[in-house]
């Protein structure tokens, strides 16, 4: 009796943990937790457009000043200064149409190839050729057949006796010259200023002559509104035919 009641005992244990200790609760996962209530929505293949391409400036090179005009013959670059504290292409054009030669005969306008600004009758640093340059015609600026014919006048608005050029006439010099070296093939000795082929203290004695003619042709920029656009300027200066 006691041994069938120690059985029943076990029998029941045995269920008992059977049915409630070893049977494990299921655990549920919890939802996947998205931004706010909701997943983010996954967009369709079609629906994905490439962003917009950024547009990169346009950086110049090669000589901005190719004349349409058969070449000249050239072999020096010639500089000068307009001794005045202004000047444009307009104003001395005007003033060299009233000049005559030594024959008598009236000069055909202004004698130089390119002028350069100061701020005073052009922007500082600009660079205009004339109509010599883009006709490619003999030049009016040396005092010297040579130069005049083979020589390209290259002014800069401004007295190089009282002061130095401004920052931007030499950054646009310096570019001018580079590149004329380079496209027709002069060299450093040949550039040159008007007081080295005629009896003058043009372009002054405060204009770096040594430093313009070692010019190399190096692009340079400026910024603009967030965009870079190139910087140019020439010179001025000579009196005479």
């Amino acid at each position: 009796m006691r041994k069938f009641g120690a059985w029943m005992l076990c029998f029941i244990a045995i269920s008992w943990f059977s049915v409630g200790g070893c049977q494990r609760p299921v655990v549920q996962s919890p939802p996947p937790v998205g931004y706010g209530s909701q997943r983010p929505a996954v967009p369709e293949p079609h629906e994905i457009k490439p962003l917009p391409a950024t547009a990169m400036p346009q950086l110049p090179f090669g000589n901005p000043w190719k004349p349409k005009a058969t070449v000249r013959d050239w072999k020096h670059i010639v500089i000068h200064h307009t001794a005045s504290e202004g000047g444009s292409v307009a104003t001395i054009h005007a003033e060299h149409l009233n000049r005559k030669d030594k024959n008598g005969n009236h000069w055909k306008g202004i004698g130089y190839h390119f002028l350069i600004g100061n701020g005073t009758g052009m922007s500082d640093g600009e660079i205009e050729p004339t109509f010599r340059w883009k006709q490619q015609m003999q030049g009016a600026h040396a005092g010297n057949e040579e130069y005049n014919q083979h020589g390209i006048g290259i002014c800069l608005v401004g007295n190089f006796q009282d002061h130095r050029p401004s920052s931007a006439q030499l950054a646009a010099i310096m570019r001018l010259v580079g590149v004329l070296k380079r496209e027709y093939h002069i060299k450093s000795s040949q550039v040159v200023g008007h007081r080295d082929v005629k009896s003058t203290a043009c372009p002054g004695k405060l204009f770096p002559m040594t430093e313009v003619a070692q010019s190399e042709d190096v692009p340079f920029f400026t910024s603009r509104d967030g965009s870079l656009s190139p910087s140019f300027v020439t010179a001025a200066g000579g009196t005479s035919e």
